[in-house]
Parts: C-alpha cells; structure tokens; sequence
C-alpha cells in the first residue's frame, strides 16, 4: 500500500509531504508535495489506478514529442518513399512547434494552437495531423500519457471535404497524345487506356505485356527518393494487378516497341542504396536508356505538352488526369466499381466508389436507356415480315 509520510522541509521551512508507493512492476516510488490534501490524494489515486489497470508512470511522459516521434516513426513498416515522406512532415511542420515538448505537457489546447499555425493546404494539414495523431494514439499504447490529445472534442480537425474528379475530355487527351514527343506518346495511352499511375507507366517493362493474353500486368513502379535517387519498387500498396488490354492499346504499343525498341534498366529495388539490383526492359526511357525520373518528366515533358494544347498547369491536370479518365469511361460504360477498383490497384472498393461515384450513370439515366432499349426491341420485332397463317390471322383481326 502507498503511504503519506513528513518529507524534507522546503528551504523556508514549509513541511512536506512524500507518498512511497511501488508501481505494477513493483518498483519503488515516491513523489513529493507540497500540501498533505494533495499527498493523499495522490496515494488515492494511484492505488485505485493499480486496481483499475491504468496506472501511469508519471515521469514515463517525460520523453519529448520529437524523441517519441523518431522512435515511432523508426518502428513503422513504410514504404522507403512514405518514411521519407513523413520525415520530412514532422521536421518541417511539427517538431518547429512542439517538437521539444513533453508528451504529458501537450494538451487539446496545444494541439489546437499548432494547427492554427500551420498555413498548408487543407490536404496537408489532414495526413499531417493524422501522422500527429497516430504518434500519440501509440504513446497512448505505450502507457506513456493517460489520452490523445488529438481526440479531444475542443480540436477542430482539418476538414474532410474532398474535391469532386473532374475527367478531361477526349479531346484533352488526344491533344495531349499527339502534343508530346513521339517516344513518350505511349505514356498518355497507358494512363488513359490502362488506367496506370505514372510510376507504374514509366516501371512497365515489354516482359509484362501479354499480347496473346490481352493483359497486362502491373508489376513495379519507379519511384524517386531523397536525394533525387530512383528505384524500383512494387505498385502502390504492395499489390501487382492484372489489367485487360484492348486492342487499340495493344495496337499502339506494338507500334511503339517496334519504333522505340525497349531499354534493359536495372535499379535497386525499394531503397536506392540496396545491393540488390532489379533489371527490366522498360518500355519508357531517357535518351541516357536510364528510367524515367517523374521530376524530369512533368518539368521538361509533361508541362511543355500542356502549353502547346493549353491546358491549365495545376495538380489536377497532372499524369492522373489520364487514370480519373480512364475510371470515368469505365464507369460510363456500366462497369462494375468492384472491376474498376481492381483495374486501378485500389485496396478498397469504398474508396473508389467515394472517389467516382459522381460520375456513375443516375438510375434516371439507366431508367431511359433501359426503356428506349426495350422499345426499340419491340419496334425491330414489328418490322419482322409474318407469313403462312400467321399472316392469315393477323389479316382478319
């Protein structure tokens, strides 16, 4: 049991009060106070914490926000280039303010002031706080701190509204099409015409291509590290897909390779500096035959492509375009969003279904085209020519 005993007196003679206790794990304890109200109060609390299972160290929250997110961050299973991502946000737009203080200092309050400090986009803010989030949620696990303070209901949290897609036209992206150089107009056809992410279309190796199949499948993706360096590593989420290949697409990209013969490319695979090499016979590259770095590319490719049709420089109207175009075509054609979902490697159908759901044809539209279809059946039906007796009955009705 924790006891309340006479401690020290303070320089200037005021008594004090110390509560020994031992913790859950039976380490020996004690706190000071300066009131003997306080002391016992302490004692109450901590027994019936032990009793109740949530005790907490009360020198555990001790430890720095930037201390614990480092130790965090290193126990996470991310991907090379979402560690490096999440690096950089915490070091740029959270240590700055809370960085150097302790886990148990922070509260809603706190939480609330840095939010209003941050001037990013509302898109930023939310994965930047979702990280902030996630860290104290651990700590919380950790036993570290009682609550996160993230949570609290005083928190206004970044809001939630996501903008609607809006596809290109097929005008767009035939303009697109034919206003890049002739090497890299493959890479508007397999983003609009595979529904491939620009990753993915410049990690498409001639290997992964099954002509006979009419598929393709999406195997690896080249993605840029700090430091500019490239790699290969698989598509987002881990998951390779399977992707049917109309004959149009097939069409084009039997011209291409036949034109543009594809490069053998090799590149560490996950992290730039790995030992462990991959090698493909990508079917997009620079004129060094090396793979293509997505800055190079929307800098000196993609943007002098969009001058020349006139289209906006923005973050909507990047390579993605190509992929909400590709969606948006399928879904118009009646595609299941199951199918659509699983042609763009998304993990979860709900969140195509959130994304695109818009562009899905109304029951209105399936209503008119359903009966306009069933009329016309019975027109075709009435233009057939009877004979034999059956003409004869009709002509006496």
């Amino acid at each position: 049991m924790a006891s309340v005993g006479a401690g020290t007196p303070a320089a200037d003679g005021s008594p004090r009060y110390v509560v020994n206790y031992r913790d859950p794990e039976g380490r020996q304890r004690r706190k000071t106070f300066r009131r003997k109200a306080e002391a016992v109060a302490f004692r109450s609390t901590v027994e019936a914490d032990k009793l109740r299972g949530t005790y907490l160290d009360v020198d555990a929250g001790r430890i720095t926000f930037r201390a614990y997110a480092d130790e965090w961050l290193a126990s996470r299973t991310f991907s090379l280039l979402s560690y490096e991502a999440t690096e950089i946000r915490l070091r740029l737009h959270v240590s700055p303010v809370i960085g150097d203080l302790q886990l148990r200092q922070i509260k809603p309050s706190t939480i609330q002031k840095w939010l209003r400090s941050m001037e990013l986009a509302e898109t930023t803010r939310r994965v930047i706080f979702s990280n902030v989030s996630a860290i104290f949620s651990a700590a919380v696990d950790d036993d570290l701190i009682a609550k996160n303070p993230c949570k609290a209901s005083s928190v206004t949290r970044p809001g939630t509204s996501r903008r609607k897609v809006v596809p290109w036209s097929a005008e767009w992206v035939a303009a697109m099409h034919d206003a890049l150089p002739a090497k890299y107009r493959i890479a508007v056809t397999l983003g609009s015409g595979l529904g491939l992410r620009q990753g993915e279309i410049f990690g498409l190796a001639v290997e992964d291509v099954d002509f006979l199949r009419g598929v393709v499948e999406v195997r690896r993706q080249v993605q840029v590290h700090y430091g500019n360096k490239l790699a290969f590593s698989r598509p987002k989420g881990t998951k390779t897909r399977t992707v049917p290949l109309p004959e149009s697409v097939a069409a084009e990209l039997s011209s291409h390779i036949a034109t543009f013969p594809p490069r053998r490319v090799s590149l560490p695979q996950e992290v730039p500096r790995s030992e462990t090499g991959v090698s493909a016979n990508l079917l997009l590259t620079t004129r060094e035959r090396g793979a293509l770095n997505r800055n190079y590319f929307n800098t000196r490719v993609w943007r002098l492509g969009q001058a020349k049709v006139g289209i906006e420089q923005s973050r909507d109207n990047g390579m993605h375009a190509l992929r909400h175009w590709y969606a948006s075509v399928l879904l118009d054609a009646g595609e299941s969003i199951r199918a659509v979902s699983e042609y763009l490697g998304h993990s979860d159908p709900g969140f195509t279904l959130r994304t695109y759901t818009h562009l899905m044809p109304t029951s209105a539209d399936r209503t008119r085209v359903a009966v306009d279809a069933a009329f016309a059946r019975g027109r075709d039906a009435e233009a057939i020519p009877t004979t034999g007796a059956d003409s004869d009955v009709r002509r006496t009705q």
